[in-house]
């Protein structure tokens, strides 16, 4: 018999082995960290990164919904321009990478 099925089958008593426990809980974690964590800190340093490319005269779309140019980069806000020449200051933080690049992407397409 195999010296690691040996350790990993269950003892006469019905209980796991220790170390079969230890290698499920660490599998769980990976598996969790796989597509759950990793996913999530990839999303946030590309968002980070656009938010970082965006400067004056991009057209972005903020989390509210409001669309605008930049017309005005500041250093943690924008001064956009929106329809009709009315101006708003906004926090770098409330501009949607997702919602701007489809924004793009339609504009682009027309």
């Amino acid at each position: 018999m195999n010296p690691l099925s040996v350790i990993l089958m269950a003892s006469p008593d019905g209980e796991g082995s220790p170390v079969t426990s230890i290698v499920f809980l660490v599998l769980i974690f990976a598996v969790f960290w796989l597509f759950m964590i990793r996913p999530q800190v990839k999303k946030q340093k590309a968002q980070q990164k656009f938010k970082e490319a965006i400067g004056k005269g991009d057209k972005i779309v903020t989390i509210g919904g409001v669309h605008g140019k930049i017309i005005e980069v500041q250093d943690t806000t924008f001064i956009i321009e929106g329809e009709g020449g009315h101006r708003q200051k906004i926090e770098k933080t409330a501009v949607s990478m997702e919602s701007s690049q489809q924004f793009l992407a339609d504009k682009e397409k027309k």
